[in-house]
């Protein structure tokens, strides 16, 4: 495995501070030139540092034509994380040198398997390493696949549920979902299902910025809270 590579490459893990400036740097070098395409904008606006990496990576992506190619090696990258538990906390240990650093970037680039003729993802995996938030990189990944879908006219459906569904639930609430007005003409729904046993039953279903929360912990908090205001 991937972390198990990298454990053994590096001694010593950590992600040290970020400063600011490095990473108003990296955004700043990817905004488009004046004059250039405004295409290279992000479709829509994500947030958190992860969503600024994540922005100013999908607009160097643009410029140099090569956003399929960075969409297949973070979802790679994605896959790696989901299958590699370890790995995250690796990034995220309390001391990284300059040798780890680089150990690390060339262990998730071999990880990748996507031929990167742009070298748009060696750069952007440098950045994080010399400002040290390689720990972001997962939260780059999913706000990355958020950036892409809306760029291909996806409309996100997650579906969260205190354990996996059935793929025959799943058809069933996209199809219901697909003809609301929650998905506008021309747009495609993306159902991502999500799993957390907190829930400890029914759904949460996210679409947009509308929230659907038919979970039993829910149900649970809202009858306590009536308990304490009658009580």
């Amino acid at each position: 495995m991937l972390a198990s590579r990298v454990a053994a490459r590096s001694a010593r893990v950590a992600a040290p501070r970020l400063s600011i400036a490095a990473t108003r740097g990296y955004a700043e070098q990817s905004k488009p030139a004046a004059g250039q395409s405004a295409n290279t904008k992000p479709p829509v606006q994500v947030f958190g540092l992860d969503g600024t990496y994540a922005s100013a990576l999908y607009t160097a992506a643009a410029k140099s034509n090569s956003l399929d190619t960075v969409s297949r090696a973070l979802e790679n990258m994605s896959n790696t994380f989901k299958k590699d538990t370890r790995l995250q906390s690796i990034l995220t240990a309390p001391t990284l040198s300059i040798d780890d650093k680089k150990q690390i970037v060339a262990e998730i680039q071999k990880s990748i398997n996507v031929q990167d003729k742009s070298n748009t993802v060696q750069n952007f995996l440098g950045t994080l390493a010399e400002n040290n938030r390689l720990g972001v990189l997962e939260g780059v990944c999913e706000k990355f696949a958020t950036l892409m879908g809306a760029a291909r006219g996806e409309v996100e459906m997650t579906i969260t549920s205190a354990a996996p569904l059935e793929q025959k639930v799943v058809r069933q609430l996209e199809q219901a979902v697909s003809k609301s007005q929650y998905v506008g003409q021309g747009k495609k729904l993306k159902v991502v299902p999500k799993v957390n046993p907190e829930i400890r039953g029914g759904l949460i279903v996210e679409i947009g910025d509308r929230t659907i929360d038919l979970s039993v912990s829910a149900k649970m908090a809202r009858m306590n809270k009536l308990l304490q205001d009658t009580l």
